[in-house]
């Protein structure tokens, strides 16, 4: 008798089932964000103001990381890092209202080859189409500046999620609350004088209104969370799905968005998995946005050491297999188009946070957060009231000077200085602590190409913008 088809037989039988049984442990994801939404400002993170309830419950099902950072406080290159797994300047995306290379993949591509679909409801402000070909589903509203925001339908989200049950999907809604401007959610529930404002934050009551008006956004975003984790509950999904959320950069205050500090870069990230990730538990590993790719392709199948990412899975971390990912998280803004230019690029160790401001003599301006817009009425009307103060309030006077006239660097530790108000550069006991973050910061610029002041230009902005990007990473 010949064996040999009977053999052969038997091997593809068994792959099939191999491959079937994969398939059906293959998760759907959820991926939630927020839009300007200070991490430390939330419960989940030590916030004393808002109230999040779904978030909260949401914590306590599932993995919070505690260091988990990206790489630059502004809208557009934090979501090209995190959708590429690259850093803004391998992708190309390193100026706000810019472009990623054309070449670039993304989410769509990673996933879209291990059999998802993949989806973007809300906010886009990604580009080009080609580097994140994402399918856009309706429901929310793509503009995170309108007044009021449109009302959300959860339809179409659940009719992704159940359109076909063969096939996992990976889902990102990009909600565009807490952006300015505040409009959305109860603003009586913050009474003005009951609030706990942030040290870095001056106190004045055209301040207390707006952080009122912020926190009530912050709350209509969470109501928004609890109404996608429910319609995944009712789509029959919710144990098969790893969901994370993450809240973006900072808000729109000063020294939050559009800035290195740990109030910009760092961010919130939360996961859950049912029998994957132990519920109730939190990690101190540094992880950022770069890695979430990696993690995703891993954690759907694939393999992802064969892709050029700059970040790596952590995985491990969420199944508890590992308390530590990456030494090092790096930072970088480009000041263009947003205000005046004044590059900076910063690297923590989760510990200690190193701040190279480029050009220290310069002022640091953001016209969105200080200047009228075209029609001659102010963004932030708030930050008139701190000048005005800041003439017989010393600490106001402090909080605008630490804003705009910054020292060529800085250095804080974060266990005991969160808000980063006492700079430990010139410290002689750290003097080994600075060069040692000094030194990594420089290897992380050489290595993706980044000669830092000639990089944040007009020029550089508006190549980027059009597809011809001047500078280019080495190869990994």
């Amino acid at each position: 008798m010949n064996y040999r088809p009977f053999l052969h037989g038997m091997l593809i039988a068994a792959g099939c089932l191999m491959q079937s049984s994969f398939a059906a442990e293959r998760p759907n994801v959820l991926m939630v964000i927020a839009d300007d939404c200070t991490f430390s400002d939330l419960p989940v993170y030590g916030g004393e103001n808002a109230r999040t309830p779904n978030l909260d419950a949401f914590a306590r099902q599932g993995l919070v990381f505690n260091r988990a950072y990206l790489c630059s406080a502004m809208c557009q290159p934090c979501r090209a890092e995190l959708y590429s797994g690259q850093y803004p300047m391998r992708n190309g995306c390193a100026w706000n209202h810019s472009a990623s290379r054309s070449t670039t993949e993304s989410l769509p591509h990673y996933l879209g080859e291990l059999g998802y679909r993949v989806g973007l409801a809300g906010k886009v402000h990604v580009a080009p189409k080609s580097a994140f070909p994402f399918e856009y589903v309706g429901g929310y509203d793509k503009n995170c500046v309108r007044n009021p925001t449109k009302a959300h339908d959860v339809t179409s989200v659940r009719e992704f999620m159940t359109r076909d049950a063969k096939q996992p999907f990976c889902l990102v809604v990009a909600l565009v609350e807490p952006h300015v401007p505040w409009v959305m959610g109860d603003r009586s529930e913050y009474p003005a004088s009951d609030l706990k404002l942030p040290p870095n934050i001056a106190d004045t009551p055209m301040t207390r209104d707006a952080f009122a008006r912020y926190l009530a956004e912050v709350t209509y975003m969470d109501g928004q969370f609890g109404e996608l984790l429910q319609t995944l509950e009712l789509a029959g999904e919710a144990d098969n799905t790893l969901v994370l959320f993450t809240s973006e950069q900072g808000a729109q205050f000063p020294g939050c968005k559009w800035t290195n500090w740990d109030t910009g870069v760092h961010t919130a990230l939360i996961a859950r998995w049912p029998e994957k990730i132990r519920a109730d538990q939190r990690t101190d590993a540094l992880v950022q946005y770069a890695d979430v790719a990696s993690t995703l392709i891993d954690a759907c199948g694939g393999i992802a050491r064969d892709k050029p990412l700059d970040g790596t899975s952590f995985l491990p971390v969420l199944f508890g297999e590992k308390s530590q990912h990456r030494e090092f998280a790096f930072g970088m803004h480009n000041n263009v188009p947003e205000g005046p230019v004044y590059p900076i690029r910063s690297i923590t160790d989760g510990e200690y946070h190193y701040i190279h401001n480029l050009l220290p003599a310069e002022m640091y301006i953001e016209k969105h957060l200080m200047g009228l817009k075209g029609d001659g009425l102010l963004n932030n009307p708030y930050w008139g009231t701190w000048i005005w103060s800041s003439s017989t309030d010393r600490r106001t006077y402090d909080l605008v000077k630490r804003y705009t006239r910054r020292p060529e660097e800085q250095l804080y530790h974060l266990i005991d200085d969160r808000y980063e108000m006492k700079n430990l550069a010139n410290r002689p006991e750290l003097a080994e602590v600075k060069r040692r973050l000094r030194r990594e910061l420089d290897r992380w610029m050489l290595s993706q190409g980044d000669p830092g002041i000639e990089q944040d230009t007009h020029e550089s902005h508006q190549a980027a913008k059009q597809g011809r990007h001047r500078f280019i990473p080495p190869s990994h």
